[in-house]
This record gives structure tokens, C-alpha cells and sequence, in this order.
């Protein structure tokens, strides 16, 4: 089969497409033809070395993924040949920028019917990512008040869809490029994150605030300054301190995203019954992932793309 992997950590030019054997599932493991696989900013970390995540080289990337079952091992059940499945896989294992990838069984579930199945690996970790951010660590609750900073994202917009239909007051921050998207998705109000500091126009106490983007540790303290007695700061930026303020009862909570089926059975039913969008922004081929992670690297991607392992 083949497969975009590297035999060394550095820049995109490391991933080279490869051809190799197509592994047989272990105990508990599926094998899946892919018909996509999602791309994420950790990808290029994980390519560079700069995450603290153990991988073995040569390692493929990839572990957003989408597919057909193909063969199982032993003790799987509840899959059938044939299903078409989506998951959130271990970071720490070959991903599915290939033609065929070995998953645990445990992180499969089935994939929206609404959309094309290469589309659905354009939906586990982000979608997974929100949801943990709002309902786990934030412990959102209907009527609050949330900020969101970086609401253009990808996890940015499935962060308002969830927090307005849990019932949230939204506030969020976005590019003038982002701002009908983030109203689309829900926003009660949309700052404009490039006109200056947010917390200096919002004149209310906030529940929580939930930071997807990179900020300047004045501007995330002058946020956190905004959150009630008792409420919560929680980011996804884990290289840079989340804020708290102790004397008030303000928790600062990092996020670290981790694979759950039955969260991801949910959100496949949100899409399915339209309450949630997996909005792709561009489907590439896999010989051009090398392109791809350049294009992440220097910041020109804007949106989710997926790779799909045939032109």
C-alpha cells in the first residue's frame, strides 16, 4: 500500500510517499481502507519533534480518520465489513495519510450519513476537542456567559454551535474574514479580534472563557480578570500558561484532547441532524501532503483540510 510517512523529524520535506506492506489487525484492532484523513496543526509539531508525543519512526501521520472496515482481529465487536466508520486514533501510532491504517476498535464509531465519508475525517479531534473544552472542563451550563477567542477556527466554530445549542451566551473573537462565519454559527456578539484588546469592551462578568488562539499574556490576564468569583479559564494553547486567579476562585484549565466513542457517536448525530457542520475548506490528494504541512507551517491554511489517498 502506499503511505506519506518520515524517517526522521524536521521540515515538510522529511514526508516521503512510501510503499509498504498492508499490516494485518492485532487483538482488538481494525483495518480500514481510508477515505480521508484529516490535517491538524499538531501534525506539523509531531513531524518537527516539538511535541512532548512518543511516535516510532519511520512514522505515517493522520490521526483524524475516515473509512471503510476491511478485516478486524480478534475480539472486535459491534463492526462489520464494510462499515464506514470515523475516529479519533492515537497520536502515537501510524495515521491514516495512507491507503489502508490500523485502528482500535474502541475509537471507531460510525460515520455521518449526511456527508461524503472522506468529509467525516474532518471531524473527531476538533469536534472532540470542543466539546471536552465546554462540557468537561468548563462544565458549561445554559444561561452563562462564555468568551470564546479564536472563533474562526475550525474548533472555534464547533465551540459556538455546542455552547449556543447548550444554551451559552456567546461572545466571541474572530478576523474580519471569520465574522459571518462565527454569526453564522451562533455568536451572540462578535469582537474583532484585530481592532484591539477584547476585554477591553466587554463590560460584564463572564462565566468562562475559552481560548483557542494564541494571546499575549496581558491580554489573557485582562480576560481573565472578566471571569466571576468561581468561574473557569480553559485553553487549548498547551505551550503557553493558562491564567487562574486563586484568590478569587477562577480555575485556569489546559486542555488536552483524548479520544472518547461515545462523545463521538454524539457529535456524528448532531451532524447528522444538522445541529453541527464539518465544513471542509479544501480536499487534497495524498502526494500532496508534503504542500500541505508547508502551507500549515506558514500559516496559509484556513480551515480543515483533508487528504484522501487517491487523485
Amino acid at each position: 500500500m502506499k503511505t506519506m510517512r518520515f524517517f526522521e523529524t524536521g521540515d515538510p520535506s522529511v514526508l516521503m510517499l512510501d510503499e509498504v506492506e498492508t499490516p494485518t489487525p492485532a487483538a482488538g484492532q481494525v483495518l480500514l481502507r481510508v477515505a480521508g484523513a484529516g490535517v491538524n496543526p499538531a501534525d506539523n509539531g509531531i513531524r518537527f519533534g516539538r511535541l512532548p508525543i512518543p511516535i516510532t519512526l519511520p512514522h505515517t501521520p493522520g490521526y483524524d480518520a475516515s473509512g471503510t472496515v476491511v478485516s478486524f482481529g480478534a475480539g472486535v465487536t459491534g463492526l462489520t465489513v464494510g462499515d464506514e466508520v470515523v475516529g479519533f486514533l492515537p497520536m502515537t501510532d501510524d495515521g491514516a495519510a495512507a491507503e489502508y491504517v490500523l485502528a482500535p476498535a474502541d475509537s471507531l464509531v460510525a460515520a455521518p450519513a449526511s456527508i461524503a465519508l472522506s468529509d467525516a475525517a474532518g471531524l473527531p479531534s476538533v469536534a472532540l476537542t470542543a466539546w471536552q473544552a465546554l462540557f468537561e472542563y468548563a462544565d458549561l451550563q445554559a444561561c452563562q456567559r462564555i468568551v470564546i477567542t479564536g472563533a474562526g477556527g475550525v474548533v472555534g466554530l464547533h465551540a459556538v454551535r455546542l455552547a449556543k445549542r447548550a444554551g451559552a451566551e456567546v461572545i466571541a473573537t474572530a478576523s474580519g474574514r471569520s465574522r459571518a462565519a462565527v454569526t453564522d454559527a451562533g455568536a451572540d456578539r462578535v469582537i474583532d479580534r484585530t481592532a484591539g484588546s477584547a476585554a477591553s469592551v466587554i463590560d460584564e462578568p463572564v462565566d468562562v472563557v475559552l481560548n483557542l488562539a494564541p494571546l499575549a499574556e496581558e491580554e489573557f490576564s485582562a480576560l481573565t480578570a472578566r471571569v466571576r468569583d468561581g468561574g473557569v479559564v480553559v485553553s487549548t494553547t498547551a505551550w503557553m500558561a493558562t491564567p487562574s486567579d486563586e484568590a478569587r476562585g477562577v480555575r485556569g484549565l489546559t486542555v488536552f484532547v483524548r479520544s472518547d466513542r461515545d462523545q463521538l457517536a454524539e457529535l456524528v448525530r448532531l451532524v447528522d441532524a444538522g445541529e453541527l457542520r464539518v465544513d471542509i475548506a479544501e480536499r487534497a490528494p495524498l502526494v500532496q501532503l508534503p504542500e500541505v504541512h508547508a502551507r500549515l507551517e506558514a500559516g496559509q491554511v484556513h480551515g480543515k483540510i483533508v487528504v484522501t489517498p487517491t487523485a
